[in-house]
């Protein structure tokens, strides 16, 4: 039997990250959940998700910063950032030179969750 692919949502926005767990979790997945960059890195370590989508804009610790510190931990992780605002350009080259995967913006369509999940699983 196969097993369960996993998916780490961040989101310091709770409703946002209940609303996208939901989804995910509807479409087949297991979910995990961190509502910041350093229990993204926690979580990451302790699960190792097959895919990561991470808010940029978090307290504590950004998604870029989290993206960083998780593929030092796992140079293959597949992370894709999602965000509202504008790209630290600096964070967001290094982090595309880093493998990060791709960049979403918000607010996002049911549909386009769906096609990057089933794209990078």
């Amino acid at each position: 039997m196969d097993k369960k692919k996993i998916v780490l949502i961040v989101d310091d926005d709770v409703d946002l990250l209940e609303n996208t767990v939901f989804l995910i979790k509807s479409a087949g997945y297991d979910v995990v959940m961190a509502q910041n960059g350093v229990e993204a890195v926690q979580k990451y370590k302790e699960t190792n998700p097959n895919l990561v989508l991470m808010d940029v804009r978090m307290p504590i610790m950004d998604g870029y910063d989290a993206f960083f510190k998780i593929n030092q931990y796992d140079s293959n992780a597949k992370v894709i950032l999602i965000t509202a605002y504008a790209h630290d350009e600096k964070k967001h080259t290094k982090a595309k030179n880093l493998n990060l995967i791709d960049t979403i913006s918000k607010p996002y369509t049911i549909e386009q969750l769906e096609d990057i999940i089933s794209k990078n699983i």
